[in-house]
């Protein structure tokens, strides 16, 4: 049984902004990954090339879907790197008010953050800095204080994002450019190719700031052990603490054994309160009800404008702009503490539409894709105890694991937001010069949070404000489990955020 002085499960945001806390102060850590390597070439930028027709999209036990979805069985992302690897680059962080949710949202869920803003915002500026952020500042209504400017300067404009911005400021709106984590002026490394298949894809040349591109390599030049293909399974507990952790290596066919002072899952949303419940730990927890449930994955909708001839003339990279007018207000449904926000989207891979819809629909669709551009609505869902992730004891089981299902149900306030926000985003869109619209709900998890939530109540929480799971000393989760609430915009800086956090406490206090 080998051991570490850290064990960490995942490697994605959470589990490699801790390591990089903890690698740097001396500790030795391993770090666990269900998936491979993901390789750089020509073929990222093909039609096969978007997450869910890779091997990353691992269906070897998938989830039972019992509602809410876009399938009845449903993978897992699973590469060094984690879902960075695939993701389109957005870094925002969290709007003041965000930790403070109106009772209108949250309702008789109990959510509460027991860290703020401020407790972030020095965690923020150094997650910014390790991705090296583009971004511009002092034009978002909603924007947070910050004490350093972004890394990098924001990128030129393409010609579409430059007519849905004027667009925009016509109908007296604020549209400002989305931070990216995205390689724009560091010559020493390849520069971003301007090209339209990033949101879904591994970047071909390394360009997009990706944990496995700018993290983990150094994690490991200092001593980071990585268990790639390798899924954890089990944390065995004892007297109070967990005594050690069982996994199985995929790729040797072997089950394996590590001891650690501490264990730190960081797998995902859904992976982690899997491992907890496949452990039968909830019952040490005084909040152990909560484990797997208040599931939130935001309410996600494309507006495509429709235009009469091709809406990207350029052909390159226009995923850059963000409109938060709407964030916390509307003037005319002031019922509404919070709406949510519009993210530019880019004209979808004319072989994506060809491998979702297969034949010859999907092949007379593709070639309409061209005629598309538009904005992606993010809604924040509420909180709800139905939502969630739990063991499907069915008998099936796999590396270890028992199979579980995922149920989730938007509330009507949820829909009401959405229905707000594409409406605006049809606005915007008409006055760019599209023709008509077709709005696009998304069903995938991608942006899943909430299921082992921190907070200050033990029953109504399962984790303190480090990221401890009450009952056992040693075991903490800093991966989108521990979000009270979701907030409107992309998690993935927030969840970084406080790993450092967690990361900077433990590296100071953990005996």
């Amino acid at each position: 049984m080998e051991s570490f002085d850290f064990v960490i499960v995942g490697s994605g945001f959470g589990g490699c902004m801790l390591a990089y806390e903890l690698v740097n102060s001396g500790f030795r850590v391993a770090m666990l990954e269900r998936g491979q390597w993901v390789k750089r070439r020509p073929e990222n930028w093909s039609r096969w090339g978007s997450i869910d027709l890779t091997p990353h999209y691992d269906k070897s036990l998938p989830y039972d879907v019992v509602k809410g979805g876009n399938k009845k069985k449903m993978g897992i992302y699973a590469a060094v790197g984690g879902p960075s690897v695939f993701y389109g680059g957005v870094s925002f962080r969290f709007r003041e008010q965000d930790f403070y949710p109106e009772k209108e949202l949250i309702g008789n869920s109990g959510a509460a953050w027991p860290i703020d803003y401020q407790d972030l915002k020095p965690y923020y500026e150094e997650a910014e800095a390790l991705l090296q952020v583009s971004g511009e500042s002092g034009i978002d209504p909603t924007e947070p204080p910050r004490n350093r400017a972004f890394p990098q300067d924001k990128p030129p404009l393409a010609a579409i994002s430059q007519k849905i911005k004027t667009a925009a400021q016509q109908l007296g709106l604020n549209p400002f450019s989305l931070p990216l984590a995205i390689n724009y002026e560091n010559t020493q490394r390849q520069l971003c190719q301007q090209c339209t298949t990033c949101d879904t894809y591994a970047c071909a040349v390394s360009a997009k700031n990706d944990l496995a591109t700018v993290m983990i390599p150094d994690l490991l030049a200092k001593g980071m052990v990585l268990f790639p293909e390798t899924v954890a399974n089990q944390l065995v507990y004892k007297n109070g603490k967990i005594d050690h952790l069982k996994a199985y290596n995929i790729a040797k066919n072997e089950n394996i054994l590590l001891k650690s002072n501490a264990y730190i899952l960081s797998a995902g949303a859904l992976a982690s309160p899997h491992i907890v419940l496949n452990s039968d730990l909830a019952k040490y927890n005084p909040g152990g009800k909560n484990v797997g449930r208040y599931l939130m994955r935001h309410v996600n909708a494309i507006v495509f404008g429709i235009f009469s001839s091709r809406a990207d003339k350029e052909q390159r990279f226009h995923k850059q702009l963000a409109i938060l007018d709407y964030y916390f207000k509307h003037p005319d449904y002031k019922e509404l503490s919070k709406i949510g926000s519009l993210q530019q989207v880019p004209t979808p891979p004319a072989g994506l539409v060809q491998n979702e819809i297969p034949g010859f629909v999907g092949n007379w669709l593709s070639k309409g894709v061209k005629l598309l551009t538009g904005l992606l609505a993010i809604a924040e869902d509420q909180p709800n105890f139905d939502n969630g992730i739990q063991l499907a004891n069915n008998g099936v089981k796999k590396h270890g694991l028992m199979q579980a299902q995922v149920s989730h149900t938007y509330s009507e306030r949820d829909k009401k937001a959405i229905g707000i926000l594409t409406k605006e985003a049809k606005k915007i869109m008409s006055k760019t010069g599209a023709l008509t619209h077709y709005t696009h709900h998304i069903k995938t998890f991608s942006h899943a949070v909430g299921t082992m939530r921190m907070g200050n109540v033990a029953e109504a929480s399962v984790l303190d404000k480090y990221g401890n799971f009450r009952g056992i000393d040693n075991l903490y989760v800093v991966d989108a489990s521990f979000m009270p609430t979701s907030a409107a915009v992309n998690p993935s800086l927030t969840i970084s955020a406080n790993a450092l956090r967690i990361g900077r406490h433990l590296a100071e206090n953990f005996v």
